[in-house]
């Protein structure tokens, strides 16, 4: 017999037994409403306490995603990518009841650490593990881990041999490019100065990113008949040497490409290119945050964002990456350093009269180590 049952019944014997005494109905009226009252709040708490714990279920409900994000070396655009891609994932987790748990880890270009950073990834059993600049992506891939993988800011996914085409990776991999219209970096170079006779290329051989702009330079150049001179490093005294030699050369303008090895460097050669009146053309507005004359290319924080969403695609909508487009971006931002470009001697105003129609914005930046 269930503990209601029992007080009820025991109710119904006292009653009788009052009732047998000469005591009157009201006694056993308040006797009935006293044990239904009891009742009500012991259902009352069950129910609170059932709802109280279909609350957490539900609170702890939510998919739990591991994530693992390596970046290649700190950098402006580089880190700018990493910080927009983890404050998205939060607010994906946010809008879609799930958590991302991304471990976040930086080689510091180094390849040996990079393989462990992958390798631990890889034995930590993340869900996705997300690649920012080809030799991370590379690395990823080379590990032959059939995690899915998400690449940032790799400049040529099929040439690097990372996907079969940007419509169809074909494997277990796909991402973001930022892609680099070299023709439209040089049109900008003979735009501010059509008396251009020699130019510098600045880049790191090493780099993957720098392979196919600095082929498409030459060709843009060769077809103008324009001499250029090439000048690399592979480090950050390397590269200053590089500079100070372009210098020598009697440069008109230098163009770099997205070259992580020159955009670690930029802060220790704009004065000196600046002072010689050498115009540094480059890949990315981070180098023109870090003293160069100008930044051509994609926008890196939205970059990050929408390698976001690709990681979205994976985990949360169940897409494949062997089918998932790779995402590529328009052209066409050019950022002006206003101090380097007073220093090389060109008027801002004029810079961007002549730049607004090639360039979709022309932004303006002052020097800073990095983005706030």
């Amino acid at each position: 017999m269930k503990l209601r049952e029992k007080i009820v019944a025991i109710g119904m014997v006292t009653a009788l037994m009052m009732g047998a005494m000469g005591c009157g109905n009201a006694a056993t009226t308040a006797t009935d409403t006293a044990v239904t009252d009891n009742s009500a709040v012991e259902e009352t708490n069950t129910d609170a306490a059932a709802a109280d714990t279909t609350a957490d279920t539900a609170e702890d409900s939510g998919k739990v995603y591991k994530v693992g994000l390596c970046n290649y070396v700190a950098d402006a655009s580089l880190d700018q990518i990493c910080d927009n891609i983890q404050a998205t994932l939060d607010k994906i987790g946010t809008e879609n009841g799930v958590k991302f748990e991304v471990q976040y880890d930086n080689c510091n270009a180094d390849s040996n650490v990079l393989n462990q950073i992958v390798a631990n990834f890889i034995a930590d059993d993340v869900d996705l593990m997300i690649g920012v600049a080809t030799p991370v992506a590379m690395s990823m891939q080379a590990a032959g881990s059939d995690i899915p993988i998400v690449f940032s800011a790799v400049t040529d996914p099929v040439g690097a041999g990372l996907v079969n085409s940007l419509e169809a990776p074909g494997a277990n991999i796909t991402g973001t490019s930022d892609y680099l219209d070299t023709n439209a970096v040089m049109n900008l170079i003979f735009a501010a100065d059509p008396d251009v006779k020699k130019i510098g290329l600045l880049y790191d051989l090493g780099q993957d990113a720098s392979t196919t702009p600095i082929a498409d330079a030459k060709a843009y150049l060769d077809s103008k008949g324009i001499e250029y001179v090439e000048r690399t490093g592979t480090s950050v005294d390397e590269v200053v040497l590089a500079a100070q030699a372009l210098i020598s050369d009697g440069v008109d303008a230098v163009f770099t490409p997205q070259d992580n090895t020159i955009m670690q460097a930029e802060l220790s050669i704009y004065e000196e290119l600046a002072a010689a009146g050498i115009p540094h053309y480059t890949g990315a507005d981070s180098f023109a945050l870090n003293g160069a004359f100008l930044g051509y290319g994609v926008d890196y924080a939205n970059l990050g964002v929408e390698t976001a969403y690709m990681v979205k695609d994976i985990l949360v909508d169940g897409k494949e990456p062997a089918t998932l487009a790779v995402k590529t971006f328009d052209n066409g931002t050019a950022t002006v350093n206003t101090e380097t470009c007073a220093a090389i001697g060109f008027d801002m105003a004029k810079i961007k009269e002549v730049f607004a129609p090639l360039c979709t914005s022309v932004n303006e930046i002052t020097t800073a180590e990095s983005f706030e």
